[in-house]
């Protein structure tokens, strides 16, 4: 499967960026702070990668979740590329009668076998460019 998305560059180092017909989400840098940043989006990718996959597992093991939340936060290396070498995240279940068994087991499934944006981190990049010259 090919999933696609684009960037379009509006003023700055301000960008408009939509994947497929999925609504439009403005990226900027840490000084505009018109959006968040890239880094700020692959954490929150992963947050939101995770967080549905657990959802999923604890609801097909019948667990009452009232709320849900994930927190996470990464250290970035202070050299470039500076990527992240390490991220934590914390699941915050609300609900009564949940099992910790259960949510180690959906969390672990999560990270280890469902999560494509956890998987993704190491992923293989190539890249290709066009110039367009104006008319």
């Amino acid at each position: 499967m090919i999933v696609q998305a684009k960037l379009k560059w509006t003023d700055g180092l301000q960008f408009v960026g939509r994947a497929g017909d999925r609504p439009a989400v403005v990226i900027d840098t840490h000084d505009s702070a018109s959006g968040p940043g890239p880094m700020q989006l692959i954490l929150m990718g992963v947050a939101g990668c995770t967080a549905i996959d657990v959802v999923m597992i604890m609801e097909k093991k019948r667990a009452q979740l009232t709320g849900f939340e994930v927190n996470i936060s990464g250290e970035r290396a202070s050299e470039h590329p500076r990527r992240y070498l390490e991220m934590h995240i914390e699941y915050v279940l609300y609900g009564a009668g949940i099992k910790p068994k259960a949510v180690e087991q959906a969390i672990m499934l999560s990270e280890t076998k469902y999560c494509s944006a956890i998987a993704s981190m190491n992923a293989e990049v190539t890249h290709s460019y066009r110039i367009v010259a104006p008319e």
